[in-house]
């Protein structure tokens, strides 16, 4: 009887190494395995609110260096630093066009735990809330009860100059994805709070159509 002659310990390694070779090489054509991908750069921190913050940019901002952009016809606020974007945030500004003015403002004075004194709520003595949505400038509460300002949580007041105190500004607030306010814009808390912290009074504010 006749047995096939054994090939040599080298021969038979690299023999099993162009069989493995030549599987990888079809298993790519076919599909099933994948080549190696570069690793992409990190991307700029996205949260569910769709807010965008590009941390490198937002680290090289000052009270003197940046400017806030807000389109009304995008719903979108820019924190920017120079010509580069550091925060992109959704907003909800006016329910009507007009309620939240066009044009050039700045920063007039800076609030954490501000409170509108036209609309809120009337509130009872014991705390509860008897109707929400209330105008303290049309109503008059009911007898025994209160009114109690809505929270504007970061508030930042705008004006055409340092000395000019308008009824509206820069907020955290609720974003229901439309304009739904009274003519103030409401942003995201924690960028609110971000271009709170970034801002002074008179940091330039561009309302745009």
């Amino acid at each position: 009887m006749l047995f096939p002659r054994t090939l040599p310990l080298n021969a038979l390694t690299i023999l099993c190494v162009l069989c493995a070779f030549s599987a990888v090489s079809l298993a790519q054509e076919v599909g099933l395995v994948s080549e190696a991908k570069p690793e992409e750069s990190p991307k700029p921190e996205k949260k569910p609110d769709s807010a965008l913050v590009h941390e490198d940019v937002l680290a090289r901002a000052t009270p003197e260096n940046i400017c806030v952009v807000i389109t009304i016809s995008s719903q979108r606020v820019h924190l920017k630093v120079g010509d580069e974007i550091a925060i992109d945030a959704p907003v909800s500004s006016g329910r009507r066009a007009e309620w939240t003015p066009k044009g050039g403002f700045v920063i007039v004075q800076k609030t954490v735990n501000h409170r509108s004194t036209l609309y809120g709520s009337f509130v009872s003595a014991d705390g509860r809330t008897i109707r929400s949505n209330a105008n303290s400038r049309t109503e008059a509460p009911p007898a025994g009860a209160s009114f109690v300002g809505a929270p504007m949580k970061w508030f930042m007041r705008l004006g055409s100059h340092l000395q000019d105190y308008t009824t509206f500004g820069l907020h955290a607030g609720k974003l229901p994805g439309y304009p739904a306010s009274h003519g103030c814009v409401r942003l995201p808390e924690r960028i609110a709070k971000l271009i709170f912290e970034k801002a002074k009074i008179g940091t330039p504010v561009m309302i745009l159509e």
